[in-house]
């Protein structure tokens, strides 16, 4: 499943929310060093309790839009974890 993500680095807070169909991923890490690249893999995997291994970003890799995909779990099952608070 591929999914489109707006990474929002250096937050206050962390957290991850879909609107729009967008995923919004805000994380404390700063865009530095491939960081909060690691950071967005690391949030997404704990939310839908997956391997980090099952989560790759094949596009924007040094943009806040990104396109990642998800292997190890279906569209409907990503969906729901998303939604869940």
């Amino acid at each position: 499943m591929m999914l489109e993500v707006r990474v929002k680095p250096n937050s206050k807070r962390e957290s991850i929310k879909l609107e729009n169909g967008v995923l919004i991923v805000k994380i404390k890490e700063k865009p530095v060093e491939g960081r909060a690249n690691r950071a967005v893999v690391e949030k997404l995997a704990k939310k839908l309790k997956i391997a980090k291994s099952c989560i790759e970003i094949v596009g924007g890799e040094r943009a806040r839009n990104k396109r990642i995909s998800i292997e190890c779990l279906d569209k409907d099952r990503v969906l729901e974890l998303l939604k869940e608070e």
